[in-house]
């Protein structure tokens, strides 16, 4: 089954030629089912880069997926188009008397920021807490996972001596998850961040689990089940060139940058890179998908009720 995006959205015609299931509205409201909500608070400058990574990501699955897109009220972008997010994008005041099966909430290029000194800090607490009563499942991502853990269990960030900035090995540290149904004994995970959380803090909390580790760049993804939550510091929605972007961006701009870790066959920037993520990226998101479905109420308004 496909994913239902507007037919006007970029990522539409993105994910069509890529072979992505891809459906509209109309169809969609013709098939007797009821499709999985979920949303995507977008917090990234890049909106409808972001939109085309998630959108392929959770669309590869066999069920129809509905994606509406959020954003934070007051705060405007800058980088993408006031009509693209006027068109595509409500604002979180005006859906949270909604339900949702499942909420991704991106990263933000705000690391170096405390929580609280960032702009739009209380209303994104209004939506951690809002989660756990309209939202069945919710995956922080990078900067989002690392707030997410910090409101529900004051586990802290903390900055980097040098930005980590490659492809790094991760084991699979719990291998019977359901979201790592199908994942290798290790895997390959794009990293870029400059700050970390560190293991022996994540350890304190007993209701915490981490899945997937790396020596290099510590803890990455995290299941917080008190919470219906998972937690990803690093970044399996990258595409092949993402990286790529960063450091050449970074290079032109004449900031100091190392060449990504792992990332170019030899760690040459003039040899074209390699994707060895994206098998992985699909499992994880589809694991995500199906245990949501596997759980979810039927009705929409039983989401986030107890017994």
């Amino acid at each position: 089954m496909p994913i239902t995006l507007p037919e006007t959205l970029p990522a539409f015609d993105v994910l069509s030629r890529e072979g992505v299931m891809v459906m509209g509205a109309g169809r969609a409201a013709r098939q007797d089912i009821r499709p999985l909500r979920v949303a995507l608070l977008n917090l990234m400058p890049k909106k409808i880069q972001t939109e085309n990574q998630f959108a392929r990501l959770i669309g590869a699955t066999p069920l129809q997926i509905e994606l509406s897109l959020i954003r934070m009220t007051e705060h405007q972008t800058k980088t993408t188009a006031a009509e693209h997010m006027a068109e595509f994008y409500r604002p979180f005041q005006d859906v949270k008397d909604e339900r949702f099966d499942g909420l991704i909430i991106t990263g933000a290029p705000i690391e170096h920021l405390d929580y609280h000194d960032v702009t739009y800090w209380d209303e994104l607490t209004e939506v951690f807490d809002w989660t756990q009563t309209h939202v069945h499942s919710t995956f922080g991502v990078c900067w989002g996972g690392m707030a997410m853990l910090w409101h529900f269990h004051r586990v802290p960030k903390h900055m980097l001596a040098a930005k980590a900035f490659g492809c790094f090995r991760h084991r699979n540290l719990a291998p019977a998850s359901h979201y790592l149904r199908g994942f290798s004994d290790d895997c390959v995970i794009p990293v870029s961040r400059w700050t970390e959380i560190r293991q022996a803090e994540v350890d304190r909390v007993p209701s915490l689990r981490t899945l997937l580790g790396s020596d290099e760049v510590g803890p990455c993804l995290i299941e917080d089940p008190g919470h219906r939550a998972l937690y990803i510091f690093n970044h399996f929605e990258y595409d092949s060139g993402t990286l790529k972007e960063e450091y050449d961006r970074d290079v032109g701009a004449g900031k100091p940058i190392n060449v990504p870790q792992n990332y170019y066959p030899g760690d040459d920037p003039s040899r074209p890179p390699m994707n060895r993520w994206r098998s992985h990226a699909h499992l994880l998101y589809g694991n995500w998908i199906n245990e949501m479905y596997q759980t979810t109420p039927y009705d929409l308004a039983d989401i986030g009720k107890t017994g």
